[in-house]
């Protein structure tokens, strides 16, 4: 795994030109297909862009304490009497004994009469540029951490794992994961579905940030090894890819994902994993925007709770129209669901980046006309507990 330091050379290296043709158009098509990177090699070229305009406004101010005190020195009467083998002060063509101009003496009234101000501004300027950096943390923290003022994430945490290491140890050895062990015993829960018969699933990034293991476990409690392999932070989206060798595919996608916008008042429904058993829960489409207006997002009245972040949203017709991310502090059943158009551009994105197996979406469903018990019966198979061990 790259560490910070690692990143930053290899950014340093590519805004350089130091990086050879193919390493260069290697790093650029990742740069294109990973949104993740592309946001830290962002955050890079903000943090030198102002280290370099710190770095001038030092050598102008050095410049500026130069002149300062080769004025002072000019207006010191000792010069005058300067014998010929004494160093001279000043290294430049200035005389006190000669006629001063009239710009000159301008100049020089301007400077002693706002040496003070100009001192001040420097030491403003110094200020701003470790405020600046200071703000960039923050910054960089908010766009990784959800705001915890008005709004709640779903991710469901567990305190300890109940089993020892040796038994965890020996559950992810039988995943495809021979000889590991997990850094620390921690793990956390959310929801996921099929994006598509190849092995492929959604759920919320929030659910799977910091991940160092993911296990995907479906009603029929098999568990398949899994990893991310694709990132939308800012909508809340992750793609994991199941990486077991006896995995063998979903079959046919009962649901289709819908690229158009919901409707006002729509009559929807979730299914997800708040506790070890699926849960359903069912209400409307309360409003075409998310969190302080945020047009990425629905508002639904559903009630929902950690774990059941990443789980599907659709429509009476069961076609997929979002993915649950978070809830409203404030406000009684008021949860917020990722619009499922993001999906769609999301792995539209991906033809790009040729991955190794390719994205098949399911196009048409096959829940329309069926009743809502017979749609969950068919559902239940496509939608997963996502357990991340950090």
């Amino acid at each position: 795994m790259m560490t910070e330091a690692d990143y930053y050379a290899l950014f340093e290296a590519y805004a350089h030109g130091e990086l050879a043709g193919p390493a260069r158009a290697n790093f650029e098509a990742r740069l294109a297909a990973d949104p993740a990177l592309a946001l830290r090699y962002a955050d890079f070229t903000e943090l030198t862009g102002t280290l370099r305009a710190y770095g001038q406004r030092q050598s102008t101010r050095q410049k500026l304490q130069g002149l300062h005190a080769a004025m002072l020195a000019a207006e010191t009467p000792e010069i005058a009497t300067e014998t010929a083998t004494a160093p001279r002060r000043l290294t430049h063509s200035v005389n006190p004994m000669l006629r001063i101009s009239r710009a000159e003496r301008v100049l020089r009234d301007f400077w002693n009469g706002h040496r003070a101000t100009m001192g001040v501004a420097a030491s403003v300027a110094v200020l701003a540029v470790f405020a600046t950096l200071l703000g960039l943390e923050w910054w960089r923290a908010a766009k990784t951490q959800p705001s915890m003022y008005g709004y709640t994430v779903l991710k469901r945490e567990v305190e300890r794992i109940k089993k020892n290491q040796k038994d965890l140890t020996l559950t992810l050895n039988q995943f495809g994961r021979p000889g590991s062990t997990p850094p620390v015993a921690k793990e956390s829960s959310g929801t996921g579905f099929a994006l598509t018969s190849e092995g492929y699933l959604v759920t919320s990034y929030h659910v799977i940030q910091g991940a160092d293991s993911v296990l995907v476990e479906g009603r029929d409690h098999k568990r398949y090894h899994a990893e991310p392999v694709y990132s939308d932070v800012k909508h809340d989206l992750a793609i994991l890819r199941i990486t077991d060798k006896r995995f063998s595919g979903f079959g046919r996608l009962p649901y289709a994902i819908k690229a158009g916008q919901a409707d006002l008042g729509e009559r929807v429904y979730t299914l997800g994993y708040p506790r070890e058993d699926v849960v359903y829960g069912e209400g409307a489409l309360s409003a075409r925007s998310g969190f302080q207006g945020d047009t990425a997002f629905y508002q639904v009245s559903i009630p929902v709770n950690p774990g059941n972040s990443g789980g599907p949203l659709l429509d009476e017709r069961g076609n997929l129209i979002g993915v649950v991310s978070g809830r409203q502090n404030d406000a009684q059943s008021a949860a917020f669901a990722t619009k499922s158009s993001y999906l769609v551009r999301l792995v539209d994105s991906l033809a790009a980046a040729k991955p190794a197996i390719p994205y098949h979406l399911p196009r048409y469903g096959q829940l329309a006309g069926s009743s809502r018990p017979q749609q969950l019966k068919k559902l239940k198979d496509y939608v997963f507990v996502v357990k991340v061990f950090e």
